[in-house]
């Protein structure tokens, strides 16, 4: 359900039903978390990057998965939001490179990632409406959050299918490369973030979630707490070091 690989500090998951798209079910859901976790606890990975198997991303729920009886989507959601708290709280940093279709659950999923790159050709569509559900995987919190109230209405109420290009405008991704580069694009892009800062990565991460709900004072003060954290790190003394021998820092993540 999910392939794993590593290379140079890279913990690579994909996504791995292509004969239906990468169609989440709650099989894949457990095997994605387990494999999250496992990124998250190996100190041996410094960064993580997802992607999926063949044409698409991820198509979002598979409504197959319930076969004639009526969801109980109240309890299949705590699958979803387990994985969204692993995403959401992961203290390395996790490229997504989006190869096709990233619709529904797959497309909160996608925007999880710290930085996102979708291959020409790729596509985005919230989904829910159109089997008349409201939006989870924590998509409610997080698009109105990367393209506002108003852009986020649209997006949900009227579903339309964004290509790449039209996803890169509203800042759902940070690049679109040519599909036979993504991979490739993704992958040094996360070797790259592999070599870098771990801890003060994790903690950059917990600030710009965290000061969403606070006023400027308290945005301040979590600052310099996170900021004392960060200043402990044998990563910051050798980032010190190298400005101060005007070399480029060789960082651990400790």
């Amino acid at each position: 359900m999910v392939l794993k690989e590593r290379q140079d500090g890279v913990l690579v998951l994909t996504l791995n039903r292509p004969e239906k798209l990468n169609a989440i079910t709650g099989e894949l859901l457990d095997a994605l978390y387990a494999a999250l976790k496992e990124g998250e606890e190996d100190r041996e990975v410094r960064a993580l990057l997802l992607t999926g198997a063949g044409r698409a991303f991820s198509a979002g729920q598979d409504l197959t998965e319930f076969g004639d009886r009526k969801p109980d989507y109240e309890a299949h959601l705590r699958r979803y939001n387990r994985v969204v708290e692993a995403l959401s709280g992961l203290e390395k940093p996790l490229v997504v490179a989006v190869n096709g279709v990233a619709a529904g659950a797959g497309m909160s999923l996608a925007l999880w990632g710290d930085l996102r790159l979708a291959a020409v050709g790729a596509s985005f569509t919230t989904a829910f409406v159109r089997i008349g559900l409201v939006p989870d995987s924590g998509l409610s919190f997080l698009l109105p959050r990367l393209v506002g109230l108003a852009k986020a209405q649209e997006l949900l109420l009227l579903s339309p299918r964004l290509s790449a290009e039209e996803a890169l405008a509203l800042g759902l991704v940070h690049r679109v490369v040519p599909a036979e580069k993504l991979m490739e694009e993704a992958l040094s892009l996360a070797k790259e973030l592999a070599q870098g800062p771990t801890r003060a990565y994790a903690l950059t991460k917990k600030l710009l979630l965290e000061t969403y709900r606070l006023s400027l004072t308290e945005a301040l003060a979590l600052e310099a707490v996170l900021q004392g954290q960060a200043g402990q790190t044998q990563d910051h003394e050798e980032g010190v070091r190298a400005f101060r021998e005007k070399r480029p820092p060789r960082f651990q993540g400790r």
